[in-house]
């Protein structure tokens, strides 16, 4: 592993894209939104995925500088048709009028079609919990998932994010796939070399795989198989319910919005597919007074880790502390990122000509 100062990481990646012609302050947002996810730990999403976001924008499948369409407006909801705006950008930008709206409404909402891979949906929810509200982020995906007694990828992975916030900045941030992994931990399996865990994954006649880069490769070209619903196949462990979740946010986002949903959501050899969000505010005071809903909370979470752990295990987390203690040691010394992945961004940001910065480690 190597260790770079936040603060450098995130001019690196927004230099990278600045060099790729997208403008300056979307590309800020784009580094500041990629360094998150790997301040946090979460490999899947972070600086990995910026050589598909440099393929998107070389092929013009990715756009910077695009005002998005309002297809429909009121005073508590918008819809939005972002042209293949870069997701990253647009999706900070869309929660910030999402936010706006809910601070004179109480509560607002906005789905958007026609965008791309927007990174960590857990950004965008706590936006709205630093602002004493309830957020939430929704994304659809590259249909990847497996309904539950298929063998045919028909949803994404589909995210879900729900953000709220306690006292002292202590946040209650679930981000989860609503398949059992998301497509980017195939992918980190797949750069180390390693086979997937039984219970992920199954290839086209609906059975267990293993093999990741073989599973990567029938997902792009939909010959079959995919990534299983959370809860795995079937029914027994709760299958079922993943595969519900997964359609409930192509509902929230892709219905409201008018854009594609289930297996017309493609990936290509260069970028990720064109793919739609939705995010939603709601302001604690319109439920009750602020500051007691964040006692409450952060009593419920103070409960919830002073559990004691079962046999084997350390400590009892609640969702969103093992991100938020790898984020604050991430930026005491530096974001870790493996060798590999920094060799290949310096690659690319050399044949930029961006500047490279020192690593601490």
């Amino acid at each position: 592993m190597v260790f770079v100062v936040r603060a450098d990481l995130e001019r690196l990646g927004s230099g990278i894209f600045q060099a790729l012609g997208i403008p300056p302050e979307e590309a800020d947002d784009c580094g500041q939104i990629l360094v998150a996810a790997d301040a946090r730990g979460i490999k899947s999403h972070g600086l990995a995925r910026i050589k598909r976001y440099a393929d998107g924008i070389t092929a013009g499948l990715i756009k910077g500088g695009v005002v998005p369409r309002v297809l429909h407006e009121t005073p508590c909801s918008l819809v939005l048709d972002a042209e293949g705006a870069m997701g990253l950008s647009l999706s900070k930008r869309a929660m910030e009028r999402v936010i706006a709206k809910a601070q004179e409404q109480g509560m607002a909402l906005c789905s958007v079609r026609n965008s791309n891979h927007f990174g960590i949906a857990g950004f965008y929810a706590e936006m709205a919990a630093r602002r004493d509200m309830i957020g939430i982020a929704m994304t659809n995906t590259a249909a990847l998932g497996v309904p539950a007694f298929a063998r045919k990828a028909m949803f994404g992975t589909n995210p879900i994010a729900f953000a709220a916030p306690g006292l002292g900045g202590t946040l209650f941030s679930l981000d989860m796939a609503t398949t059992t992994v998301p497509r980017g931990k195939i992918e980190v399996y797949q750069r180390a070399g390693k086979e997937l865990p039984p219970g992920w994954a199954v290839g086209s006649n609906g059975l267990t795989t293993l093999d990741p880069l073989s599973l990567l490769d029938d997902l792009l070209h939909q010959r079959g198989g995919g990534l299983l619903p959370l809860g795995g196949a079937g029914e027994t462990l709760g299958g079922h319910k993943g595969y519900g979740l997964a359609v409930l946010v192509d509902i929230m986002c892709a219905l409201t919005s008018g854009g594609v949903f289930g297996e017309a959501v493609r990936d290509s050899e260069l970028t990720s597919a064109r793919v739609c969000h939705c995010f939603m505010a709601i302001r604690l005071d319109i439920l009750r007074p602020p500051e007691e809903f964040k006692r409450d909370l952060s009593r419920m979470l103070h409960d919830l880790r002073s559990l004691e752990p079962a046999e084997g295990a350390d400590r009892v987390y609640y969702p969103g502390l093992k991100e938020q203690e790898a984020e604050a040691l991430s930026n005491r010394r530096g974001v870790p990122l493996e060798e590999g992945l920094w060799q290949h961004i310096k690659t690319l940001a050399e044949s930029l000509g961006v500047a490279i910065p020192s690593v601490t480690g």
